[in-house]
């Protein structure tokens, strides 16, 4: 058998459902869309139900598993297609294109006027016009892949395209909770909080608003020290205080030069000033302002958390020359993502 319906009258077989049907058919698979409604789909995994072209008008679709909704009071049938299937389409019109469907559609007696009880793939022919549109799907069915047939295509004279002439048309659906892998334009979502993946940007679908909105993790509460500042020779740590928030990094700190002054003839001796504590460095080197009121310059902060005072230009109170004096308070900022 190669279209295997679960829970469908007779399982279109004599025999009726097998369990080795119940075990194929994704009957797990439930997205609700409404109170009663299952979200319609192909289950992901793999290519389900690819489709290339099998001659000059036959189109071969590959194995997949799916669910289709019917009404309400029919509820959602889950399909597993275990073979892959030939389907052929009828010769295009004299004068214009036309766009078929390939569906996977279920016929339940209960319900309908078919008066049979089983699951099939089928073609559905459009309308051929200047401008073809995809045709309306008959009841419990699911749309696969649309295939547009040209004018006067027949096997004589060329068949149809197959490289230009299929569009997918397919959904995906996965269990309550999971996240679709794959967006449709201006397909809403089936219930407020779903997720989508689309194109690799995590959306959740926000059904007061019927918008898909990209997912945002919540902000971690902020974090800030005003100690761990390891000080090196020649200064005193005033004060020094780190914010982290959701990665970004804010550093503050103000150091007396206790040592000698620092001459920058032209510039300034790599001076080394502290060193921050561990898990509040950057992930590559950063430069960071320096300034004492007179001079100002910069300082570099590597991955080892060391502050090195590089560049200077300036002098103080009593100098004319480029120099960082003696007891002046130097601050150092930075702010950079971990």
């Amino acid at each position: 058998m190669t279209v295997r319906p679960a829970w469908l009258l007779l399982g279109g077989t004599a025999a009726g459902q097998t369990r080795e049907d119940t075990r194929l058919a994704p009957v797990g698979t439930y997205t609700p869309e409404s109170p009663m409604r299952t979200r319609d789909g192909v289950i992901p995994g793999g290519n389900p139900f690819a489709a290339t072209g099998a001659g000059a008008m036959s189109v071969q679709v590959g194995i997949g598993r799916a669910v289709v909704q019917g009404t309400d009071a029919q509820g959602a049938y889950p399909i597993a297609v275990d073979a892959p299937e030939v389907l052929s389409f009828t010769d295009g019109d004299a004068l214009f294109d036309r766009i078929d469907s390939v569906i996977l559609r279920v016929y339940d007696q209960l319900f309908d006027q078919g008066g049979q009880n089983l699951a099939r793939l089928e073609v559905v022919v459009g309308t051929a016009a200047g401008t073809p549109t995809a045709p309306t799907l008959p009841a419990s069915s699911l749309r696969l892949w649309d295939v547009r047939v040209p004018a006067g295509a027949s096997a004589g004279v060329g068949g149809i395209n197959w490289a230009s002439a299929l569009t997918d048309r397919r959904r995906y659906t996965v269990a309550v909770g999971g996240i679709i892998p794959r967006a449709a334009a201006g397909e809403a979502g089936a219930y407020d909080g779903q997720y989508r993946d689309n194109g690799g940007t995590l959306e959740r679908w926000d059904a007061t608003d019927a918008v898909w909105e990209t997912y945002r993790p919540p902000e971690l509460a902020a974090q800030t020290i005003t100690t761990g500042a390891v000080t090196a020779t020649g200064w005193t740590l005033s004060s020094f205080e780190a914010r982290r928030r959701n990665g970004v990094v804010q550093v503050l700190g103000y150091w007396t030069r206790s040592g000698a002054t620092l001459l920058a003839n032209p510039n300034i001796a790599d001076t080394l000033i502290a060193t921050l504590p561990t898990g509040w460095r950057p992930v590559v080197l950063v430069e960071a302002t320096a300034s004492n009121g007179y001079g100002s310059g910069a300082a570099a902060i590597g991955g080892d958390g060391k502050i090195t005072l590089r560049a200077w230009a300036g002098g103080g109170p009593d100098r004319t020359d480029n120099a960082l004096e003696k007891d002046t308070n130097l601050r150092v900022s930075a702010t950079f993502v971990q």
